[in-house]
């Protein structure tokens, strides 16, 4: 019999807040297969219910979206329950990590290339942006704050990407914007769950994130270029992006 991995301890069942939207329900499926062996029992499906915490309409919706991504088994019979159905490739991005469908190694490439243009996108925005420019972005920060009360990491990642391609909008660089634009969706299209690196928990690396982004749009309506560069080298200040070896 496969233990149960350390997230479906009662422990983390009772601390976990509970989401309200399938969407959410099927981040953390996605992130529990994601953490596990393949083929490793996650547990049985009254078991993964009460972990995300949602009914029982909401939790089947939530596991037909995560079957769909190809992430999770469904088996039936006494021994049977939900199983990873495979390591999903991951990588790097800031100071977090990313699980991902098959096609990793692109999405490598594109998270190196989108943080060597982001001080350049900044400079830019520094140079560029006026008050209708700082009001959609702070627009994005909204959502971003919003999906951090929620603890629903995938839509504060998705938020803090459109947050990024806000800053993009303002380069009058045509030519910058679009492949920019560009990385970012290859990086949203291939993205199954956001997690922290190490052992820092999700609620406090989501407010740690949403700090350093309000800071910078803060930094970009003040014209403040030395807080803002600052902030940006700080964004990207992990080591390159790369694939996990074991994925």
């Amino acid at each position: 019999m496969v233990a149960d991995p350390p997230a479906l301890r009662r422990a983390d069942w009772e601390r976990a807040a509970a989401p309200r939207r399938p969407e959410q329900a099927a981040e953390r499926l996605a992130a529990l297969a994601a953490a596990a062996e393949p083929g490793a029992r996650l547990g049985t499906k009254e078991e993964l219910r009460v972990y995300c915490g949602v009914s029982v309409g909401t939790f089947n919706e939530a596991l037909r979206l995560v079957q769909a991504r190809g992430v999770i088994d469904v088996r039936p019979g006494r021994t049977g329950g939900l199983f990873a159905n495979r390591q999903s490739p991951l990588v790097r991005l800031g100071n977090s990590v990313l699980a991902l469908d098959e096609d990793a190694a692109s999405v490598a490439d594109a998270v190196r290339l989108r943080d060597a243009l982001d001080p350049l996108l900044v400079e830019d925005a520094l140079r560029h942006a006026g008050p209708t420019d700082v009001t959609a972005m702070r627009r994005e920060l909204d959502r971003m704050r919003a999906a951090a009360a929620d603890l629903d990491g995938i839509a504060f990642i998705h938020a803090n990407w459109a947050l990024h391609a806000r800053i993009a909008d303002v380069t009058p660089n045509a030519m910058l914007r679009s492949f920019y634009l560009s990385l970012l969706e290859i990086i949203e299209s291939h993205t199954l769950a956001v997690q922290p690196l190490g052992d820092q928990p999700l609620p406090e690396y989501i407010q740690s994130r949403y700090d350093l982004h309000a800071a910078l749009v803060d930094a970009i309506a003040t014209r403040d270029e030395h807080r803002a560069i600052a902030l940006i080298r700080e964004h990207n200040m992990t080591a390159p992006a790369a694939l996990d070896p074991t994925g």
